[in-house]
């Protein structure tokens, strides 16, 4: 009584515990590893709450983060949890900063659910209930195993496990049951106190002494279907009205875009890449426990693009309450960006031609994800820029700049088109999914959402519209009539597309430096637009940090090249009047009102036919295998240049 009456004096108690816990165990740890013995579960059990803020306890169905940190933290015996060079690698440090962990604390998420409850408060409780499932299915499915028939924000914000997102259990108490098969929140979760992990025959008695929960060993928590529930999202459709029209939407579908490429073919699952694993080594996984060693360390830092909305809530932490440190944040931040970067997309720039005014390149990008990329929520977009210079260094030709609220200058009005070629500086090749409303016309408010009028995100490698899920992952807009599009030479699923750049030069003719640049967004501002013209206390909240917050736009790839002068020519070569045709036979018909020299090249700029042609009308026999070519016409009366797919 008198201790809780004296804050101060309760404040140096608790510090001086601290102090007598951490010297004892400092003290006794080099007898601890003496012994194979680290330290008593009551000691360790008794550290955590002195330092630790994660929810404990068990709300009928599962256990608070907690309950696990005690065993898979931060070991003050540094014998658990390390890496081979005695790096700590603990579970609980690297979860709790990541999107995973903080789903249900996520501004964003917050206040697009407001914005969806504001203009459609009649459906409140089945949105609130719907995009509980999967933000905070702790408190959710808990209260459904209760008898609860709705779960609504305000419930998950008085329900501390609930808050704890995607802790723990919300992975490894998913049952086999429906594996892969559930979406929309469609989870099943084991009733009994069970936790599934990847280590056959498991020693039982440290987890069940310090939790209650008896390690289970079940192969399908590493089977992507752990990620289907959650990562393909349909919705039901209403018009202007706000009445149903008995049409769905597919808002996302990440675990489909996987089944449709090779990825899911040759059996590399979403934590293959997400959840990578240590191979090298011995590891103990429990502190406090003397356990045998494994082989194997599955990271947990579940590193996906998101990289701003990290930086976001790492600079907002104590008023969103989340628990992570600046550090754990920025070691997942450190994690993300080079996800991005080393393994998300290939860039490749290749000089094709160059005239007295114009520069031809050819940009290919190939995805190396397993899934579309972009994906996910359709606020996310990935974009070019590509940059030319002149010896001087000053900028001759630019598409893809943004300003200074990082949003890209000459975008269209409603949406940019997919392009093939790009012929001006206010052309911008964006990556997306643009949903359309029963109208067809633009919104980002995901009820509304009927059909997509555009999606270009550049498919996986083996994606294939002849896929059984297609249905959920159609490519829609300009894309489908692009002919290198996720196309190559060797057919359909290339994971790849070919953005030809005719670049003006505007009489330049000593030797050009050519940048591209990939980058991601994950917040656009011109999608926010739409959800801040709103007003609500989770919309102004995130509207207050996102203006705040530290938005560069994310590095993926990049690849630059310098392309040679042509000093000394110095008239504008006309354009030929010519026309190209391919014939069913593989055959090119060239008309040209006078004698010319063809040349085909492939994407890359190889040449792979060359030959002289008489004036009028010429059949050429091509004599390669299907591919995308450059038919470039060569005369003193001008040239001619056309990209063609052949089959």
């Amino acid at each position: 009584m008198v201790i809780s009456n004296l804050p101060h004096f309760r404040y140096l108690l608790i510090g001086s515990l601290f102090v007598l816990v951490t010297l004892f165990f400092s003290l006794d740890s080099q007898a601890s590893r003496d012994a194979n013995a680290f330290h008593t579960t009551e000691e360790f059990a008794f550290f955590t709450t002195l330092t630790d803020s994660l929810p404990r306890g068990y709300n009928g169905l599962f256990a608070g983060s907690g309950e696990c940190v005690q065993c898979h933290g931060f070991d003050t015996a540094m014998i658990a949890s390390l890496d081979p060079q005695g790096n700590d690698i603990n579970l609980v440090d690297d979860w709790r900063a990541t999107m995973m962990a903080n789903s249900a604390k996520d501004p964003f998420w917050r206040a697009k659910v407001s914005h969806e409850v504001l203009l459609h408060p009649q459906y409140m409780e089945a949105i609130e209930t719907k995009c509980t499932t999967c933000h905070a299915p702790l408190g959710h499915f808990a209260a459904f195993h209760q008898g609860a028939e709705s779960y609504s924000i305000d419930d998950m914000v008085n329900d501390s496990i609930a808050l704890d997102g995607v802790s723990c259990l919300a992975c490894h108490q998913q049952s086999e049951e429906n594996l892969g098969n559930g979406h929309s929140g469609e989870l099943v979760f084991e009733t009994e106190k069970l936790a599934f992990g990847p280590f056959i025959s498991p020693l039982s008695s440290p987890m069940l002494e310090a939790s209650q929960y008896e390690p289970v060993y079940s192969p399908h928590i590493s089977d992507a279907g752990v990620c289907a529930g959650c990562h393909t999202l349909i919705t039901e459709t209403v018009d202007l009205e706000g009445n149903f029209t008995g049409g769905t939407y597919v808002e996302q579908a990440t675990y489909h875009e996987w089944l449709n490429s090779n990825y899911a073919v040759d059996n590399v699952s979403c934590q293959s890449c997400h959840m990578p694993t240590l191979q090298k080594g011995q590891f103990y996984l429990a502190a406090g426990f003397e356990t045998v060693p494994r082989d194997k360390f599955a990271l947990h830092e579940l590193a996906g693009a998101n990289v701003n909305m990290l930086k976001l809530m790492r600079d907002n932490a104590a008023e969103l309450q989340i628990s992570a440190t600046p550090q754990d944040f920025d070691a997942v931040i450190t994690a993300t960006e080079n996800m991005l970067r080393f393994r998300t997309m290939e860039v490749a720039l290749t000089d094709l031609d160059r005239t007295a005014d114009t520069a031809f390149v050819a940009l290919r990008l190939t995805n190396m994800a397993g899934h579309k990329f972009p994906s996910g929520y359709p606020s996310r977009r990935a974009f070019v820029s590509l940059v030319v210079r002149t010896a001087e260094g000053d900028t001759l030709f630019h598409s893809g700049e943004y300003d200074a609220n990082y949003e890209l200058t000459g975008h269209d009005a409603s949406y940019e088109p997919h392009y093939a070629t790009i012929r001006s500086a206010d052309q911008v090749q964006i990556y997306e999914q643009v949903l359309g409303d029963v109208n067809n016309q633009k919104t980002t408010v995901l009820l509304r959402a009927a059909s997509a009028l555009k999606d270009n995100r550049i498919p996986p490698k083996g994606f294939t519209q002849s896929h059984a899920v297609y249905d959920t992952t159609r490519i829609s807009g300009e894309a489908l009539f692009d002919t290198d599009f996720n196309i190559n030479e060797l057919g359909e699923g290339s994971g790849s597309d070919v953005v030809y750049y005719h670049i003006p030069t505007l009489g330049y003719l000593d030797e050009l430096d050519i940048t591209a640049t990939v980058y991601y967004q994950s917040m656009p501002p011109k999608w926010m637009a739409e959800m801040f013209a709103e007003s609500t206390p989770e919309i102004d909240l995130f509207v207050e940090m996102f203006n705040e917050a530290e938005r560069t736009p994310s590095l993926v790839g990049e690849d630059e090249l310098t392309m040679a002068g042509i000093v000394g020519l110095q008239p504008v070569t006309p354009t030929l009047n010519a026309e190209v045709f391919l014939a069913s036979d593989r055959q090119l018909l060239v008309q040209a009102p006078v004698a010319t020299e063809l040349t085909i090249y492939n994407y890359l700029g190889q040449q792979l036919q060359q030959q002289r042609l008489s004036a009028g009308s010429t059949s050429v026999p091509l004599q390669f295998k299907r591919q995308i070519i450059i038919v470039y016409l060569n005369s003193p009366e001008g040239t001619f240049t056309r990209t063609l797919w052949v089959n």
